[in-house]
C-alpha cells in the first residue's frame, strides 16, 4: 500500500456534496419551522421577556448554523482520501482538525454497508467498518464502489460472510 507517510487517493463521490446539503437543508427546515413555532407562541401567549431573548439567541445560532451547511459539504468532500491495500484501511479526513487511522485488516472483524433513503437517491453508501474496539466509516461512496470495497475489505480482514 502506500508508505504511511502518503496521503491516501481515492475520494468520496461527487454527489456527496448534494446529498449532505439536502441532508443539512432538511434539518435545518425542521429546526426553522419548530423556531418559528416557538416565536409564535412566545407572540401568542405573551411569555417572559427573557424568553424572546433566548429565542432570538437560538436564531442567530441557526442562520450561522444554516451558513455553514453551506459552507461544509465541499469543504467534507475536498477533506476526505480513503485507500486500501492487503494489510490496512487508510483513511484521512477532518476540516479543521485532520485525522489521518491506518486500520489493520488483522482487527477488522466486521464490515458493512448503510443506504438511507437520501443516499439511494443519489446513489450512495456508506461503508463501516467495525473493529474490537472502535468503528470506522466511509461516508458517499458510490454503491457499486462501495460494495466492491466491502468485499474487498471482507477478503482481506478473512471475513466470512454469516447466514441468517
Amino acid at each position: 500500500m502506500n508508505n504511511q507517510y502518503d496521503a491516501p487517493q481515492h475520494s468520496l463521490s461527487p454527489n456527496a456534496v448534494s446529498y449532505w446539503r439536502l441532508e443539512e437543508l432538511i434539518s435545518n427546515l425542521i429546526a426553522f419551522i419548530v423556531l418559528a413555532v416557538l416565536f409564535y407562541l412566545d407572540w401568542r401567549f405573551d411569555w417572559y421577556n427573557w424568553i424572546f431573548w433566548v429565542l432570538i439567541a437560538l436564531a442567530i445560532f441557526w442562520v450561522i448554523g444554516f451558513v455553514w451547511s453551506i459552507i461544509s459539504p465541499p469543504l467534507t468532500f475536498k477533506s476526505w482520501r480513503y485507500d486500501l491495500d492487503a494489510e490496512f484501511l487508510y483513511l484521512q479526513f477532518g476540516i479543521w482538525n485532520q485525522t489521518q487511522q491506518l486500520v489493520p485488516m488483522t482487527k477488522i472483524q466486521a464490515v458493512s454497508l448503510t443506504q438511507g433513503p437520501l443516499m439511494r437517491k443519489f446513489k450512495l453508501a456508506s461503508l463501516s467498518v467495525e473493529t474490537m474496539g472502535s468503528s470506522h466509516a466511509i461516508p458517499a461512496l458510490p454503491k457499486a464502489v462501495a460494495t466492491e470495497l466491502r468485499e474487498r475489505v471482507a477478503h482481506f480482514a478473512k471475513i466470512k460472510e454469516v447466514e441468517q
